[in-house]
């Protein structure tokens, strides 16, 4: 073997022997990193994760706030693993002194999760938002719509007959331990913050009560599609309502049955019901879904005008009408 060759064997071999000792170090790093270091966090630690967080906003908030030390080997050890898109948004509380991998076991299996993030839709029923909650583990369906049932408001001086209305549709971060009750008292707690602070005075100048505007806001809720829209479409109901006339809204028929219907047949206008409100006057006896703030702000503040009628254009928006005339033009043009 020339001496050429020698150097160059003696050199391949360094550096195979250099990496060996590379690979060995980094394992040896990586290991200490996620298995020995039990130093953090030094307390009970709680962190919020917001929702929409990537895993990266994760490992920094973990180091933030001192759960983990190396944010390189927790994500390493999560890509391994192939979990670094299974963490969920919520409320987490981790005991003093884990490791790396306990933490990530923790987060992933959820066992560290103290409270999660639900979403109530705008315009959901109290069984619907019951059936959400329940879908997140917050209590059980059948005890939340028991709890929505039996529960009240009072609003200066008179009760609601339930609580179906006045469960405010919003983004909550709810304690997985959560009774039905305590569930129940976060959102009408939320509710009466999203009232107008003068909402009594509001509604005996409306001569109504704030249940009734609230059930009014329901009606809104249900039937508008554009913000824009509301205030005339409250206007529509205050007009109807002070002439007597039936505020006749599919929504309310809809109300009636167990599953939602795409249309109202006219079979189901017949339908005997206090929610019919193409047979009874006035409101009906309750709100018919949870009203947002959009349809609150229009009930509470409607819109003058002389409409009576109005009929959904297929375009996000209703054409408006003051005679039946009109209206029934407006039909003709819209729903041929």
């Amino acid at each position: 073997m020339t001496g050429v060759r020698r150097a160059l064997v003696a050199t391949l071999i360094a550096i195979v022997v250099c990496a060996g000792a590379l690979v060995s170090a980094a394992g040896l790093w990586f290991r200490n990193a996620v298995y020995g270091d039990h130093s953090s966090p030094r307390t009970m630690t709680q962190i919020v994760i917001p929702r929409g967080s990537t895993f990266s906003d994760v490992t920094a908030i973990l180091a933030q706030r001192g759960v983990i030390q190396n944010r390189l080997a927790f994500r390493l050890l999560a890509r391994l693993r192939r979990v670094d898109s299974d963490v969920k948004a919520g409320e987490y509380r981790f005991p003093a002194y884990q490791n790396e991998d306990a933490v990530l076991r923790a987060l992933v299996s959820g066992g560290a999760q103290i409270a999660v993030w639900v979403t109530i839709p705008e315009g959901y029923t109290s069984k619907e938002i019951a059936s959400t909650l329940a879908a997140h583990d917050i209590s059980s369906q059948s005890a939340l719509e028991r709890a929505f049932q039996r529960g009240s408001l009072v609003f200066a001086g008179e009760r609601t007959k339930n609580l179906e209305g006045f469960l405010f549709p919003s983004t909550y971060l709810i304690p997985v331990s959560a009774s039905a009750e305590v569930t129940e008292k976060l959102l009408t707690d939320q509710f009466k913050k999203e009232l107008p602070p003068d909402a009594p005075a509001k509604a005996r100048k409306l001569k109504m009560s704030v249940p009734q505007i609230v059930t009014l806001a329901s009606l809104i809720e249900r039937e508008a599609k554009a913000d824009d829209e509301r205030a005339l479409m409250a206007g529509v109901y205050y007009n109807r309502l002070r002439i007597g006339m039936p505020l006749e809204v599919d929504a309310t028929i809809e109300y009636v049955f167990p599953q939602h219907k795409a249309e109202i047949s006219k079979a189901d206008l017949a339908v005997d019901s206090p929610y019919n409100t193409y047979k009874r006057p006035g409101l009906p006896p309750t709100p018919i879904a949870n009203p947002g703030r959009p349809s609150l702000w229009a009930a509470f503040n409607p819109q003058s005008s002389a409409y009576l009628y109005y009929v959904y254009k297929g375009d996000g928006h209703h054409a408006f009408a003051r005679t039946l005339a009109e209206h029934n033009a407006n039909v003709a043009r819209y729903l041929k």
